[in-house]
């Protein structure tokens, strides 16, 4: 009970902190300015964002056996949860490139809300979809306008702001797992509706930086009278189309290949090694706390020496891994799914910025655009890998995606980019 009070009154000083410093920086923004509180209170969003997306998966076990579903009908309860949060995502980031939208992210957060209280309620496999795409549909109206506010916040660190935006979706949905196990499992599906009190925090917060945007869009309103400026990146439109491509390539290897973990390693470590629930959750979360551990490393490091080289590390260093993770024992199955985390997870932000950088003005499409289809790409492929391991096996379905990650060799055709202002 201590510990609990403490970790409330750290949460409400936290809070604190954040709202104050976002009311404070309001007044003091330019171009060049990195606003961390800002990017913090974007993190911290993004963390109860993705914390409650986790939990959709992480009570896969639950359900399975409550509803007696098959594994295709666990991989379109994935499916119906992507595509809702993929679908809308180029839309509205296409439309809030002509019309910022700065409560848009409290706005989405009330469709999260909303579709939590029907998954607690849910009793039947219908009501379970629905659920899911309303809380889809709340991650479809995040995601763009979200990494637009941090590519507002960023200074000109662009990597290091979409890396530290990263950092906290990766680090909630590390924490759904462990909070399934420790809340959900003992307390069955009712106690999803607990997980309501998080949306209710972000849709604070998120008002907050939706007041700090709005500022920002006014300041950025009067600069444009005075300062006439185009940014350019020197490609052929062929270059930059294949380019686009083949990131897109890049992103289906990447969410094929992290679909089988987070969707279905929890029954391939009960299945293969005959675990419980609660401590095949707890290896999820090892997989999936690597996977926030190593998301800064991508952002940072692509700005100072080309985001091009994070993409080579980041995809295709986890192929040696990942082609041993079928065939290891317990112990080593633990210990690999630690850098297989790191690794992949230092990709999608310096992808992202790539691709802003080879379509500069078009933040919010491009956000939207790859969002969208790495949530889509999960969906279809956790479909697929369901449907695949009611034909053969789970063991099956992880011996044939330990060969995605060696798709980041068409990585060597993507161009250098030199982007410039005139």
């Amino acid at each position: 009970m201590t510990e609990l009070c403490i970790c409330k009154y750290r949460l409400q000083f936290l809070i604190f902190y954040i709202c104050r410093h976002m009311n404070t920086s309001s007044a003091k923004i330019t171009a060049e300015q990195t606003v961390f509180p800002i990017l913090f209170a974007l993190s911290f969003s993004h963390l109860l964002n993705d914390t409650i997306q986790s939990l959709i998966p992480a009570i896969y076990p639950i359900i399975k056996n409550s509803y007696q579903l098959s594994f295709s009908q666990i991989g379109l309860i994935t499916l119906t949860f992507q595509m809702a949060a993929s679908l809308f995502q180029p839309f509205v980031g296409l439309y809030t490139d002509k019309k910022p939208q700065p409560y848009s992210l409290a706005t989405g957060m009330g469709f999260t809300l909303i579709g939590l209280i029907t998954l607690s309620q849910s009793s039947n496999f219908y009501a379970i979809l629905l659920a899911v795409a309303l809380i889809g549909t709340g991650s479809s109206i995040f995601h763009p306008e979200a990494s637009r506010m941090a590519h507002a916040a960023s200074g000109g660190k662009r990597g290091l702001a979409q890396s530290v935006f990263q950092l906290g979706g990766n680090a909630g949905s590390s924490l759904g797992p462990l909070l399934a196990a420790w809340i959900i499992v003992p307390h069955g599906q009712v106690s999803v509706v607990w997980f309501s009190l998080i949306a209710l925090l972000a849709i604070v917060v998120l008002t907050y930086v939706g007041n700090w945007y709005k500022g920002y869009l006014v300041q950025l309103k009067e600069r444009a009278k005075t300062q006439s400026q185009t940014v350019t990146n020197h490609l052929p439109k062929k270059k930059v189309i294949t380019a686009i491509v083949i990131l897109l390539i890049l992103i289906f290897s990447k969410y094929f290949y992290m679909a089988s973990l987070t969707s279905y390693f929890t029954f391939y470590m009960i299945q293969k090694f005959g675990v419980s629930v609660q401590t095949s959750q707890v290896y999820l979360f090892v997989f999936l706390f690597s996977v926030a551990a190593g998301t800064l490393v991508g952002g940072p490091v692509g700005d100072k020496i080309g985001r091009k080289y994070v993409i080579w590390a980041s995809i295709l260093g986890t192929a040696p891994f990942a082609l041993m993770l079928p065939h290891a024992n317990l112990f080593w199955t633990g210990v690999l799914i630690v850098p297989i985390g790191m690794i992949l997870a230092s990709a999608f932000s310096a992808i992202l910025v790539y691709a802003q950088e080879l379509i500069p003005g078009k933040v919010g499409l491009v956000a939207g655009l790859f969002f969208g289809f790495a949530f889509g790409m999960g969906g279809i492929g956790s479909a697929l890998l369901g449907r695949l391991a009611d034909l053969t096996s789970i063991t099956y379905v992880f011996n044939v995606c330990a060969f995605l990650p060696l798709i980041g060799l068409l990585t060597g055709f993507l161009p250098n980019i030199n982007t410039a202002k005139k």
